[in-house]
């Protein structure tokens, strides 16, 4: 039988994410291959023992070209640094939940789908005094790691109230987001209201800009029904990417304008583009374009043309 390999230990000192270490290595005599770096306790796991959905992940989507270099770093470098565990106790199954470090996992389960044989991942192993704390070191891992959306933002926070981890919504985003601005935390408030209209229903939630996010959670908020209207559009529209679910957004947000869900007058200039498209423009200055013809790949130019021509213009 061969030989489980053991990752390589991490040529740096391995940082500190602020919470408590596990106990020493011979109070834990149950851990498969414990060492010692440093003074910190690292355990060498096997991939399937860590539990990914002990926490609520942060993060949403996964960049291909990003992973692709984590990956190929792995593979060139090692594991240079650990990822970050709680031991659930011997009866869990799997036994160790993931605090921080998904990227790193799931990167080193790519490498062992592709052929590398007893690929093992390199942990901390922590013990977070509750589950905020281990909210906290994922939050703040990934702000520095990846940065994170807005809409990734208020998801993590509602999901930590939801299990539990803070009494309220104002709690978790003091706590979640601490280090942050006064107008950023307002900022994440505004998407509470977008998570909660269309997490679930939507996509490309990470593609969600700053603006439109903003828009739609004043809009959310001042009529009740937008919400249901959005996610039927989402639903009926089965959008391949965040640019073309974008556009069903924004359709929506010009035909509802009030709780009465009434559309905004259409101007004198409505007119058809050919047989298979046709614009309406409103008195707020809102375009909207329809028609079979308007698929992904017009869409698309469209944008491109719109943006050479600000970039032109400024």
């Amino acid at each position: 039988m061969a030989k489980r390999t053991r990752p390589a230990l991490p040529s740096a000192d391995p940082a500190d994410a602020g919470l408590p270490l596990a106990q020493s290595p011979d109070e834990k005599d149950d851990l498969p291959s414990t060492m010692q770096v440093n003074d910190h306790m690292i355990v060498s796991l096997p991939l399937d023992a860590v539990d990914t959905k002990y926490l609520i992940r942060d993060r949403l989507g996964l960049d291909p070209e990003a992973m692709d270099s984590l990956v190929a770093s792995l593979l060139s470098r090692g594991q240079q640094t650990p990822i970050e565990v709680v031991d659930l106790g011997s009866d869990a199954e799997p036994r160790f939940g993931l605090i921080s470090g998904w990227r790193r996992l799931q990167a080193l389960k790519r490498i062992s789908e592709a052929g590398v044989k007893d690929v093992e991942v390199l942990a901390f192993l922590r013990q977070p005094e509750q589950a905020s704390d281990a909210y906290l070191a994922m939050v703040e891992e990934n702000e520095i790691r990846v940065g994170l959306s807005y809409y990734e933002r208020a998801r993590v926070t509602l999901k930590a109230v939801e299990q539990g981890a803070y009494p309220d919504k104002k709690a978790a985003l003091q706590s979640l987001f601490y280090a942050a601005s006064r107008t950023k935390r307002s900022k994440i408030r505004s998407f509470l209201t977008v998570v909660e209209a269309l997490d679930g229903t939507i996509s490309f939630p990470e593609g969600l800009g700053e603006r439109l996010g903003l828009h739609l959670s004043k809009a959310l908020q001042k009529d009740p029904m937008l919400g249901s209207h959005l996610r039927n559009a989402l639903n009926n529209a089965l959008a391949t990417d965040s640019a073309g679910e974008q556009a069903v957004i924004v359709k929506q947000l010009i035909y509802r304008t009030d709780a009465t869900g009434v559309p905004l007058p259409m101007s004198a200039d409505t007119r058809q583009l050919g047989r298979g498209l046709s614009y309406t423009r409103y008195k707020n200055g809102n375009v909207l374009l329809s028609g079979a013809d308007l698929h992904h790949g017009l869409w698309h130019d469209l944008i491109d043309w719109l943006i050479a021509r600000q970039l032109k213009g400024s």
